[in-house]
């Protein structure tokens, strides 16, 4: 496959949200000469630690996509268990196709070429709602997140409150 049949999937998943937006994020093209490059803004989900924040984020598609999953990186502070200190969103959807070499995911759960942008901010609007802390991405985070509830939560609200000020 070449990457002429990326960006013609792109290009049709990018007018498809502009004309039917989904509640929770918007996306559009960083540049407009690179389809491969994504800038999408989360809105905090309701009734989550988040809410009435906005969170700028790169989506990075890889040339052969949809075969390869893209890789997703908060340009916002983030601080959850399955964000990387970098900004780098760690979940299963992003993972590579087939079986998990350390066993922890399922094929089913990781990267398949039937995702879109859409059920990929989706995964990341749900992973704000729920952290996994099994297998944190940020280790310091998944600890305050069991351990120290009250400071985690002060954590997030400042990156909320930031988030809103950056407007």
């Amino acid at each position: 496959m070449t990457d002429s049949h990326a960006i013609l999937i792109l290009k049709k998943q990018l007018k498809e949200l502009a004309r039917h937006p989904v509640d929770g994020f918007s996306a559009g093209l960083v540049d407009d000469s690179n389809i491969f490059e994504w800038q999408v803004t989360i809105i905090g989900p309701p009734d989550t630690l988040y809410e009435g924040g906005f969170f700028n984020a790169r989506l990075s598609f890889p040339k052969d996509y949809p075969n390869s999953p893209p890789t997703c990186r908060f340009t916002s502070e983030m601080w959850h268990p399955n964000v990387f200190p970098d900004g780098k969103v760690c979940i299963s959807i992003l993972h590579s196709a087939g079986d998990d070499p350390h066993g922890y995911e399922t094929a089913a759960e990781r990267w398949s070429p039937v995702q879109s942008v859409e059920t990929i901010m989706i995964s990341i609007i749900s992973m704000l709602s729920s952290p996994n802390d099994e297998s944190p991405a940020n280790v310091d985070a998944a600890k305050e997140w069991r351990e120290d509830r009250d400071a985690f939560k002060k954590k997030v609200s400042r990156i909320v409150r930031k988030s809103q000020e950056m407007l």
